[in-house]
């Protein structure tokens, strides 16, 4: 082997080595990393608009797109958090009391089931009250349990946020002033020809995009309706059930379904019918139309992804990943299928 290959394979084992340290010493705060980038780059457009605008003061463009940012995303977020926590309390208490009671509720649709549907219910002992209750308290005393170990170390989660959020903000601000050579420098160090790496590229910021403002765009627009139909038929927690389906509505199809379809069974099985119709008929053609509508032009048609992709690759990224695998789930998918483009087209056709 001579001295020249030696050195190259060192220096990529070294180039290797002093990666993975990087990212070992990143991992506690890959949330705040992960989300400053994408808010960096989801705001490059407001970025360039107030670069033009204060003759290429690229600190105060980028400082004015923070603050515009901690305005319009960060404030509603902290605020809705807040009631949440309110309002979640509160539904607790009045479950704990027994002035909510799910047990009565289910009692109540089982008994206005048909005769044939109950006797298959019990052959398959889904009918079984006391089951239920005691599987109830045990999810009650888990929740208990863990709204007090929250409370316990509440000082120490919030010390951990105030941290990450502020290396989420640090680290946007220079993304968005150097984020343009930095991107420069990253494309000039892949090994790829410059057609590659140009789709490569053009690819993942457009599925970073689609994927956070075509998502959140659409959870939030479902969230809202939700809790909307909740207040008005005057449901308890109307916020924190907006909340909840706006989350399940990051999952194409089903989402917010899986909330408010009980309810209006609830509804018609004791015998409240306008209730039930009423929320039915707003979750199918309101809500529903939402996500059949939105959903297409702001992710798919970017993405150019499948719905039944968009689907598994997002409930797999986040059983991985966690919340952050909403966008890092049809992210990869994405570049999957690119780089599968990319490598089938460089290929010679077989001719025979």
């Amino acid at each position: 082997m001579n001295n020249t290959d030696f050195h190259n394979k060192s220096f990529i084992f070294l180039l290797i080595a002093v990666s993975a340290a990087l990212v070992v010493i990143l991992l506690p705060f890959y949330g705040a990393v992960f989300w400053g980038a994408i808010l960096a780059m989801l705001f490059t457009p407001l970025y360039r608009r107030l670069l033009g605008l204060t003759n290429k003061r690229k600190n105060l463009a980028a400082f004015g797109t923070l603050m515009t940012c901690i305005v319009i995303v960060i404030f509603p977020v902290i605020l809705i958090a807040s009631s949440l926590v309110h309002e979640g309390a509160a539904l607790f208490q009045k479950l704990k009391s027994g002035q909510i009671n799910p047990a009565l509720y289910f009692q109540q649709i089982i008994d206005a089931l048909p005769t044939f549907v109950t006797n298959i219910l019990a052959r398959s002992g889904l009918t079984d009250i006391s089951s239920f209750q005691d599987k109830l308290s045990h999810v009650s005393m888990q929740a208990s349990q863990l709204l007090a170990t929250k409370a316990l170390s509440i000082g120490q989660n919030t010390l951990e946020f105030v941290v990450g959020f502020g290396v989420m903000m640090y680290l946007m601000f220079f993304l968005l002033r150097d984020g343009a050579a930095l991107s420069m420098k990253i494309k000039q160090a892949i090994p790829l020809s410059a057609e590659h790496k140009r789709h490569l590229f053009n690819k993942f910021t457009t599925v970073i995009r689609a994927t956070v403002k075509g998502n959140i765009l659409v959870a939030i627009t479902q969230g809202a309706l939700g809790g909307l139909i909740f207040w008005i038929l005057d449901i308890q927690a109307p916020l924190l059930w907006a909340v909840i389906m706006a989350f399940l509505s990051l999952l194409p199809a089903v989402g917010a379904s899986l909330i408010w379809g009980p309810v209006a069974i609830y509804f018609l099985a004791t015998g409240a019918v306008w209730q039930g119709a009423t929320l039915i008929a707003f979750g199918v053609f309101v809500i529903g139309l939402v996500d059949n509508v939105l959903r297409p032009i702001l992710v798919g048609k970017d993405t150019k992804l499948p719905d039944y992709v968009v689907l598994i690759s997002t409930l797999g990224g986040m059983a991985v990943f966690g919340l952050n695998g909403f966008v890092i789930g049809p992210l990869i998918a994405a570049l999957f299928v690119t780089l599968w483009d990319i490598f089938s087209s460089s290929r010679p056709t077989d001719r025979n």
